[in-house]
């Protein structure tokens, strides 16, 4: 008499194929936000070529003589029409100062303290 094998479903045969479909979907995970940055940074590059903006070189050397900081965080982003950097920034008080900037001319629109 034979009695019937039947696998653990745990067993790594079963294993293998879960293991390469979750691989799959974290490196799919993880080349998507590539992807949005380099959007990003060529709509940015477009409007910095277009004379829309300012390059952010430029409006942070212009911050940094009012606003001396240790820049944490970086924005573009375009507001009914207008394009605005947001920048986040550690003061030497340890204090944190976000900042709305016209892309185009860097004056200072509105900001905030913590």
């Amino acid at each position: 008499m034979k009695i019937p094998v039947t696998r653990h479903p745990l067993a790594p045969s079963r294993l293998l194929p879960l293991l390469v479909a979750a691989l799959l979907g974290i490196a799919a995970l993880s080349v998507a936000p590539v992807r949005a940055d380099d959007d990003d940074h060529e709509r940015a590059r477009r409007a910095v070529e277009a004379g829309q903006i300012l390059p952010l070189r430029d409006v942070l050397a212009r911050l940094e003589r009012t606003y001396p900081g240790r820049v944490l965080e970086v924005e573009l982003e375009r507001d009914d029409g207008l394009w605005i950097y947001e920048v986040k920034l550690l003061q030497a008080d340890g204090r944190l100062l976000k900042l709305k900037l016209d892309a185009k001319t860097a004056a200072v629109l509105k900001e905030k303290r913590r």
